[in-house]
């Protein structure tokens, strides 16, 4: 590798000055920092906490003129988006079947900390009797997600804002989740959007099958910060087109304040509570996606986020 050969050259007899052995050095920090920004093997730093921030999909129009470098190809974007963003809910996979092929693609187009949320097949949710969804279930978890391995993140499911609440028929769906594929754990997180499910007994059945809800940050939805799970998962649609970075500076402190604390194991006393319950006290894996609202104001709403949190990029893919 070239880092290694100019450390090699700055520490061998040939180096006949302390000067000349302080250039080569210098040229062997510069070597070494090319090969780690265009490896195969995309490196990641790491995450400053255990929050992942991040957009609902990637290839998205409006973002060609205030995310994407200009004349960035199509086929670059995700490589892109996954090297300035901490995660991505994919969101495809709600409308139809991807390849395994595809799957396996994003996998390797990423970064090795990078995390893809996948949301779920509506024709396993959008359905009047939900114990009847066994197949579609199926379907689903079988269609290629576990090609993700480790960066595999929660699996979304939404159900309709006309669905409500059946403890029974509802008891019967979470019995019908796998809590693994091929061998990648799976996560499951439900987004339940009708007023029914503001409910102890939803609640009790979401903890006993340890399936997250989804906190969502929309007048239009139930929001229910009560923890159900080991992680928390939260949607921010109230993006406004006004604001450059969708949310204002004040909203962006109060959700980084929000997840560093649901991080770090307790509970925002600011956020819409069914139960007076304290949760465990230990860390958890947060994390965030701003969807919908002022879409075009995603990105930058993500990123502004992550500069709150600490986040620190992983080398810029070579576009």
């Amino acid at each position: 590798m070239p880092a290694r050969t100019a450390a090699k050259a700055a520490s061998t007899p040939a180096a006949t000055s302390a000067a000349a052995a302080k250039a080569a050095a210098k040229a062997a920090v510069k070597a070494a920092s090319k090969a780690l920004s265009t490896a195969p093997s995309r490196k990641a730093a790491a995450p400053a906490s255990l929050v992942r921030v991040g957009i609902g999909g990637w290839n998205y129009a409006p973002w060609r003129d205030n995310f994407y470098p200009a004349k960035l190809p199509q086929s670059r974007e995700l490589a892109y988006a996954s090297r300035h963003l901490s995660a991505i809910e994919i969101n495809s996979t709600y409308h139809g079947t991807q390849k395994r092929t595809s799957f396996a693609k994003w996998r390797d187009e990423t970064p090795d900390d990078f995390v893809f949320a996948v949301k779920a097949s509506r024709f396993a949710t959008n359905r009047r009797v939900l114990a009847e969804s066994g197949e579609s279930i199926a379907r689903f978890i079988d269609s290629g997600i576990a090609e993700l391995g480790r960066k595999l993140g929660p699996v979304v499911w939404q159900f309709a804002p006309t669905k409500q609440f059946d403890a029974e028929d509802f008891e019967a769906f979470l019995q019908l989740l796998p809590p693994s594929v091929e061998g990648v754990t799976l996560r499951h997180v439900l987004e339940v959007r009708h007023d029914s499910f503001r409910s102890a007994d939803y609640l009790k059945l979401a903890r006993k099958y340890k399936a997250a809800t989804v906190f969502t940050d929309a007048q239009k939805f139930p929001s229910m910060a009560d923890l159900t799970a080991d992680f928390v998962y939260a949607r921010l649609m109230e993006s406004s087109a006004k604001l450059n970075t969708g949310y204002g500076p004040k909203a962006l402190d109060a959700w980084a304040a929000r997840a560093q604390s649901w991080a770090q194991g307790a509970q925002p006393d600011d956020l819409p509570m069914l139960e007076d319950r304290k949760p465990a006290a230990r860390k958890r894996e947060v994390f965030i996606f701003f969807i919908n609202g002022a879409k075009e104001r995603a990105p930058a709403a993500a990123q502004a986020l992550l500069e709150r949190l600490g986040w620190t990029p992983p080398a810029a893919a070579d576009a």
